[in-house]
This record gives C-alpha cells, sequence and structure tokens, in this order.
C-alpha cells in the first residue's frame, strides 16, 4: 500500500506496536456521539453501551499488547464538552486499555501551538485530522513518510509537559 492511498482506517487495521493520538480541541461535540453529549447536558445517567464499539477496538489491540494513547492539550475551566469527553469518554475508554495524558496549559504557554490534531502510528505513520470551527470532523489526511520526525517530536513534547489523566482528573475533575 502506498502512503498516497493509506487511510486512517487502514493505518488502525495495520499498527504493530502503539497508536498516539494529539488532541488539542475544547469542542469535537459535533464529531461523534452527539446523543451521549446531549444526554449528559441533560444530566442523564451514563448509559452502559456508551462507546462499546470503541472499546472493543481498543481491546483488540491492546490485549495484543499493543498501546494506544493520548495526549489532550487543554486549559481550565474545562468547556461542558470537555468535561464530557473527560468524564464519560475517557474514563469508558480505560477499561479497553487506552491510556490518557493531559497538558494543562491553564498557566502556561502552549509548547505546541498551531499544531493539529493527529494520529501517529509505530512513529512511522501520520494522519493529520481536520477539525471546522465548531468541532465537526472533516476528515483526515495520511501524510508522506518523510514528515513522521516532525510530528515525532510533537509527540514527544506532548508527553514530556503532560501529566497521567487519572492524576489530573483527581486534582481537577467534576
Amino acid at each position: 500500500m502506498t502512503g498516497s492511498s493509506r487511510t486512517l482506517g487502514d493505518l488502525f487495521d495495520a499498527f504493530e506496536r502503539e497508536a498516539f493520538r494529539l488532541e488539542t480541541l475544547d469542542d469535537y461535540s459535533r464529531s461523534g456521539n452527539v446523543h451521549a453529549y446531549h444526554a449528559f447536558l441533560a444530566g442523564e445517567p451514563h448509559p452502559d453501551d456508551y462507546n462499546a464499539g470503541w472499546v472493543e477496538e481498543l481491546r483488540s489491540h491492546t490485549e495484543k499488547g499493543k498501546r494506544v494513547y493520548r495526549v489532550h492539550i487543554l486549559s481550565r475551566p474545562l468547556t461542558d464538552y470537555l468535561r464530557f469527553e473527560l468524564g464519560w469518554g475517557y474514563q469508558k475508554n480505560i477499561t479497553g486499555g487506552e491510556e490518557f495524558f493531559i497538558l494543562d496549559i491553564t498557566d502556561k504557554p502552549n509548547p505546541l501551538e498551531n499544531v493539529p490534531d493527529f494520529w501517529f502510528f509505530d512513529s512511522d505513520s501520520v494522519a493529520v485530522m481536520n477539525y471546522d470551527g465548531t468541532g465537526k470532523y472533516l476528515g483526515s489526511k495520511v501524510l508522506p513518510p518523510e514528515r513522521t520526525a516532525e510530528f515525532t517530536r510533537y509527540r514527544d513534547a506532548a508527553l514530556g509537559q503532560a501529566e497521567p489523566f487519572t492524576e489530573w482528573w483527581a486534582k481537577y475533575g467534576a
């Protein structure tokens, strides 16, 4: 499969060691789980089957020893969407083996200003995630291999300044 013909789905199907995600937005509310987000806003209880498909996907990887992890760059106070994503989404995804880290820029400059959301697979394949100004997912673009060094730096910078989600949530979570 050539670099130009690969898709994000292909990369998920083919990764062998690790899948890393950088999240940079405060609102992804128009990108999926819209009904769950509205239920959260309405104060409804967390449905047992929420995110079940993704959790099974995660387990299919983590049970084979593959690592799936992400860093979310954010600042406090949390938006409603971030309270939903971290309180419902991250908590549920942890049960599938996904690891989360928070790079809280509330009191410091963003070290990755203008870096886009992306997935990075096995340190050799990058898919940049594109969103509009309202948090609606517009698609992804798999980058050519010569861009991997750049995204390795972004991943390493994010991880180097982030803290484990569970520690951050214990201090600042709702």
